[in-house]
Order: structure tokens, then C-alpha cells, then sequence
């Protein structure tokens, strides 16, 4: 970087007070691209079974498959910010990407489906790392805030999945605006709200990136290097020339099947090399975030029910009554309940982290994540014990299943910032985009194991209600199980990893 540019980057990591004001422009772009993300994922699972006729175990695992390449891509996405783009025009380009196949789903859902889907798992690739990158690079190496911004900047995600998981399901099934959108319009309008939304979220970030200094600048200076802008065009029409490759592996899961066994052990390796460039002491802080890593898959394998086998659970198997109020959509609170209590809750947890700072007390980040798992298995038990509380046979509480989201939502608010804090901690500069990147496909095989999951525990069609009830109780149980126990070993194992990471918390 230039003197210019240090003094740049020094004056935004020594702002004054909690937040930096960039974190807020930040915030807010992404704030509505992740209105256009859970949206999509909300309705996804619904969508292929009631409007597409998919049997529910394969839309169980399309679910998984489309997820997992999406983030899958935000690997790929992170590594080419790293090496070509930079994070601001991966960020762009991203965003372009995902309107144009929000457009194409407007036009014709039905049969542009996997065309759409296609541009959008691109375009989230290219976006989504590069976006919570920055964010880390808003502060020092050491900065004891980093944590609370983070949890701020999630609560940001979830406002727009808040938003995303109500108006998107509620526009298709008609919940909302059906008196002026004609019933074979309203999937096609709430496709187009996505378009809508995302262009609102690259304005936004068009119009303060230079708030921002020489953070997320492309690591190669094309003014001074022209001969090399190829590589940045490359960039563009590969992605471009990949949408016919991710139709045909999205549309069969077998192939996606191939990929994951490549793309892990591909990823692995491409670590190792970098890692060999690399100081003792920074690879062992590596070694740390690949543990992380690693947890995280089954985190996210088990979280990740609430896109798929939830999805169908509160569509077929949750009563409409919500604290004594009748008429609630199960499915509107499948989609946003996780996301309304981590918009009030993110913050003071963010300022709980901060008060505990200040006090030495604060848990280092191995046993948040420890934490993490155990909430998350008492919120499955309580999705299990939801055929306890049937009102009929064969349906459950609408407040049990709103109390399981309830307890969801710390779990993730102990492991999933902290997880995006932590790989910005503990990967050196130069490979930040790309453990962002590895962060995110863990999110992949998380996704692409809950797709399996899902199908696992799908009810027989010919069984009833209150079958179909147990299996996805019995199913949940399990779940719970696991998570439980990754939360013990995390917590037992906690000193060694501390040691790994040495000076980071």
C-alpha cells in the first residue's frame, strides 16, 4: 500500500466509540442482499414441492445441493477477490449476477428455475465472503471490538432475512397482496422483489465504497500492470460461461455428489501449499481456524433444517395459533422467527461480549463456539419434544416450534459471528478472502449434509399425520444428540486450541 493508504486504513481503524461508520454502510448492503438470500432460502424447499411437484425427499436434497453451491462459490468467489478482483469488484459483480437470475425467476419460475437459481449461486459467491472480509478489515489486529462488530453486522443479515422470510412466502402463497396480484403472478412477483431488493443493495454500496479507503482495493494495480486486466475479464466470462455447468450439476444432485468430493479435499490442499509460505506461528493459527472450520459443518448440517425438513414440518405438521393469536403462518415463522431474535438479541449480546471484555471474564472463542452446539441441541430437543404438545394428531404447537427458534437463535449468535470474527483473526492478510472462503464452504457441506439429512427423515407419503409427526421428531432427537456431543468435545478440547492460537481470543 501507498503512504496515502496507510494513513487511509490507520484512520478508520482508530475511530471513536463501538462502531466505525463504515460498519453501517456495510451493514446495510448487505442488510438487503441477505433479504434476497433467506428469502429465496425460505421459500426454496416449499417452492419445489407445491408448485413443482418434487417428492419431498428430493427437494430435501435439491435444497441441499443448491445451497451447498452456493456456498461452495463463496470459496471460489474468495479466492479470485484474493488473487484478481479484489472485494469490492467481486462484491459488484456478484450483485449483478444475482439480479439478473432474480429477473430470469420472475419471468418464467417454472421453467427458468434452475437457469435462475444458477446466476443467483454464482452471484452470492462472488458477494457474500468479500463482503464480511471488509468488515474484518475494518479494525486493528487486535482491536478487543472486532467481536461486537460483528455481532452488530449480523444483526444487519438477519433485519433483511427478517424481511426476506416474510414477504417472499407471504407475496408467493398470497398471504400478502393477493387482492392485486393475480394468483398465477404472485410467484413470478415475489422472484421480482428480489431483483428489486438487490439492486438496492449494490446502490448502496456503489454510492459509500469510498468511505472505505484502500480496503477491498484489487490486489493487483492495473494502472500500473495493464498487460494483466485480462485476468480480471477472465474472471467475468468464466463465471458467465459456468451458469450452463451449475444448471446441469444443480438439477442432478449426483454430480453435486461428485463435487463435494472434490472440492474439499481440493481446498485442503491448496491450504497446505499456502501454508508451507507460511511462519510457524501463523500456521498454527491456521491450524485453529481449520478446526473451527470443520465444527462448523455439523453445525450448520443441523441448523440448516429450517430450509428444508422444517420447512415441510411447519407447512404440514404446526397449528396456526401464536401466543393466543390465530391465523399465523407456520411457515412465515419458520422463516423469520431465527432472524427476529437475532435482530434483538445480537446487539446486547454483542455488548455483553464487550462488558465481559472489559472484566477478563469474557469465554475465548473455542468455548463460544462449544456453547454454540450445546444451544443448538436443546433447541432440537424442544423441536422434538413438539409431538408432546399436539393440539390434533398429527399437529404440533406453534409455540413449542417458536420456543426451538428461540434457543436456535443463541446458539448461533455464540458460534456464527464469532466464526466470521475469527477467520479475519486468524488468517494473515494475504489469504483472508480465501479462509472467508473455506468458512463459507463448510456452510457448503453443512448445507449439502442437512439436504441429506432432510431426506433421511422424510415421512412416507402413504404414512399419517401423526406418523409423519414422529418420524420428524424422532429424526430431531438425533440431531440434537449430535450437536450435543460436538459441543462437549469442543469444550474439552478447548486448551489445545487456545495454544494454537496463541495471541488471538
Amino acid at each position: 500500500m501507498t503512504t496515502t493508504e496507510n494513513q487511509q486504513l490507520e484512520a478508520i481503524h482508530n475511530f471513536q466509540g463501538k462502531y466505525p461508520k463504515q460498519l453501517w454502510y456495510l451493514f446495510f448492503s448487505e442488510m438487503w442482499e441477505r433479504f434476497c438470500f433467506y428469502g429465496m432460502r425460505g421459500m426454496l424447499t416449499f417452492f419445489m414441492v407445491y408448485q413443482l411437484g418434487m417428492e419431498k425427499d428430493v427437494a430435501n436434497l435439491q435444497y441441499g445441493a443448491t445451497q451447498a453451491w452456493v456456498y461452495a462459490f463463496t470459496f471460489i468467489g474468495g479466492m479470485f477477490a484474493d488473487k484478481i478482483l479484489g472485494f469490492r469488484k467481486s462484491l459488484f459483480w456478484g450483485g449483478l449476477l444475482m439480479i439478473t437470475g432474480s429477473i430470469l425467476l420472475m419471468i418464467d419460475p417454472h421453467e427458468l428455475f434452475f437457469t435462475g437459481i444458477a446466476f443467483l449461486i454464482i452471484g452470492t459467491g462472488f458477494f457474500k465472503p468479500n463482503i464480511s472480509s471488509m468488515v474484518g478489515q475494518l479494525y486493528s489486529q487486535n482491536d478487543p471490538r472486532r467481536d461486537a462488530g460483528f455481532s452488530l453486522f449480523y444483526s444487519g443479515i438477519n433485519i433483511g432475512a427478517f424481511f426476506g422470510g416474510i414477504l417472499m412466502i407471504g407475496v408467493g402463497k398470497g398471504t400478502f397482496f393477493s387482492s392485486f396480484i393475480p394468483e398465477n403472478l404472485r410467484w413470478n412477483a415475489a422472484f421480482g422483489l428480489v431483483a428489486l431488493v438487490m439492486a438496492v443493495s449494490l446502490l448502496i454500496f456503489v454510492f459509500t465504497q469510498k468511505s472505505l479507503g484502500p480496503i477491498g482495493l484489487p490486489p493487483i494495480d492495473y494502472n500500473k500492470f495493464k498487460n494483466k486486466r485480462w485476468y480480471e475479464w477472465a474472471v467475468y466470462v468464466g463465471a458467465i460461461a459456468a451458469v450452463p455447468v451449475i444448471i446441469k450439476m444443480v438439477a442432478n444432485t449426483q454430480y453435486t455428489d461428485y463435487f463435494m468430493y472434490i472440492i474439499g479435499p481440493f481446498s485442503l490442499i491448496y491450504l497446505f501449499y499456502e501454508m508451507s509460505k507460511l511462519t510457524k506461528a501463523e500456521n498454527n493459527k491456521l491450524l485453529a481456524a481449520l478446526v473451527f472450520i470443520i465444527f462448523s459443518v455439523v453445525f450448520w448440517a443441523i441448523f440448516e433444517q429450517a430450509g428444508g425438513s422444517l420447512s415441510l414440518y411447519a407447512a404440514e405438521h404446526v397449528n396456526t395459533n401464536l401466543m393466543g393469536v390465530n391465523g399465523i403462518d407456520p411457515n412465515m415463522v419458520n422463516n423469520s422467527a431465527n432472524s427476529l431474535f437475532v435482530i434483538i438479541f445480537a446487539p446486547i449480546v454483542g455488548l455483553l461480549w464487550l462488558a465481559l471484555a472489559k472484566k477478563k471474564v469474557e469465554p475465548n472463542g473455542v468455548v463460544k463456539f462449544g456453547i454454540g452446539f450445546l444451544l443448538l441441541g436443546a433447541a432440537f430437543y424442544i423441536f422434538y419434544s413438539g409431538q408432546f404438545f399436539t393440539v390434533s394428531s398429527g399437529i404440533a404447537s406453534l409455540n413449542i416450534f417458536t420456543l426451538g427458534y428461540f434457543v436456535v437463535t443463541f446458539g448461533e449468535l455464540a458460534l456464527s459471528p464469532i466464526g466470521l470474527s475469527l477467520m479475519t483473526k486468524l488468517a494473515p492478510l494475504r489469504l483472508q478472502g480465501f479462509m472467508m472462503g473455506m468458512w463459507f464452504l463448510a456452510s457448503a457441506y453443512g448445507q449439502y449434509v442437512a439436504g441429506l439429512f432432510g431426506a433421511g427423515i422424510s415421512p412416507s407419503e402413504n404414512a399419517t399425520a401423526a406418523e409423519k409427526l414422529a418420524v420428524y421428531s424422532q429424526g430431531y432427537q438425533q440431531f440434537a444428540l449430535y450437536a450435543v456431543i460436538a459441543g462437549v468435545i469442543l469444550i474439552a478440547i478447548s486448551p489445545l486450541i487456545r495454544k494454537l492460537m496463541q495471541d488471538v481470543k
